[in-house]
């Protein structure tokens, strides 16, 4: 092919996604207000949760096998250099360009997980279609080309849900953190009932004060007993630093194994275990599967995926710009 031929051929895909993503900046303003911002965030939830597994599930269950998944063996691989080589330059860019601490984790995790995204989901399946692809027949090329990108959507997931997802999750408390802390600088004491000549206190509070701050009841003594004694455990043992460690990195795996399971994740997880055992891909797969219908309902759900991505993307590119 020569280079117009091939530069058809990758421009193609890309002008079908500025075209939707156009319509969907054009549906986002003020003069249709088709996509406002609780209308893309409902939509992506829907995308998240119930469009995208679909897609992934039927992509992996159709077209991968046993001896796929053992050939595949570097793509872990790459995608866990990709996530480390990533991490080190986002790391050096933070200690060169100093940026707010809020921002740190940002950078390092945007340059870690690099374009392990989902726009893939939308460019193979816009290239493969083209008659003069590179690739070889269309269907072909759709179906494999599909499968390599569930698959590293699936093992990116589990980057991005724990070390990714982690380091965006910490930006943001800092981040509302510094802003708590500015709001409540801001905030005059206006429940005071004082002028620039009040005194702090009185002078009968005064002596008051002194006499109550510096008298201690037996009573208070013995509170203050009770209270170092409760703070010992009823053995007489304090609570070890190594059962504290323990509970707090049983919660940190109890969270991360949340985070993994994602919808996307699991459906991709099924996708291969149907895709692997054959009796399994037998029961929805093929025209004469007896639960053919479950394949193709999902196939219908996933096929909303890459049109609503590319319409949340467009509404998504309005927001910092004037309004219409």
């Amino acid at each position: 092919m020569g280079f117009w031929s091939l530069l058809e051929v990758a421009s193609m895909p890309n002008l079908q996604m500025l075209l939707i993503s156009a319509l969907g900046a054009l549906m986002a303003t003020n003069y249709l207000n088709l996509l406002s911002p609780d209308a893309r965030r409902s939509m992506n939830k829907i995308v998240f949760v119930v469009f995208s597994p679909s897609l992934v599930f039927t992509s992996l269950a159709k077209s991968v096998t046993l001896q796929d998944l053992i050939s595949w063996w570097f793509m872990p691989v790459n995608i866990g250099l990709t996530f480390l080589f990533g991490g080190i330059l986002g790391w050096i860019a933070v200690k060169i360009l100093r940026p707010e601490p809020h921002l740190e984790g940002l950078i390092i995790a945007t340059c870690s997980a690099g374009n392990l995204g989902n726009l893939l989901l939308i460019l193979v399946p816009a290239i493969c279609k083209e008659d003069r692809n590179p690739f070889g027949d269309p269907n072909v090329c759709a179906s494999v080309g599909f499968s390599y990108v569930s698959l590293s959507m699936s093992l990116g997931g589990i980057f991005i849900w724990t070390h990714t997802y982690h380091l965006i999750r910490s930006s943001a408390t800092k981040y509302k953190a510094m802003n708590a802390a500015e709001e409540s600088s801001k905030k005059p004491n206006m429940d005071l009932d004082a002028n620039e000549s009040s005194n702090l206190l009185d002078r009968g509070e005064e002596d008051v004060a002194i006499t109550m701050s510096t008298t201690k009841s037996p009573r208070d003594d013995t509170n203050d007993r009770t209270i170092e004694s409760e703070s010992i455990g009823s053995d007489g043992k304090l609570v070890t630093q190594s059962a504290s460690a323990r509970s707090t990195l049983s919660g940190i795996l109890h969270q991360i194994l949340e985070e993994i399971l994602a919808p996307p994740t699991l459906g991709a997880i099924i996708g291969l275990i149907f895709g692997a055992i054959t009796w399994l891909k037998n029961l929805i797969i093929g025209e004469s599967a007896p639960l053919r219908f479950i394949q193709d309902s999902l196939k219908l759900l996933g096929d909303g995926t890459i049109p609503c991505m590319t319409l949340i993307l467009g509404g998504n590119l309005t927001q910092g710009r004037p309004h219409f």
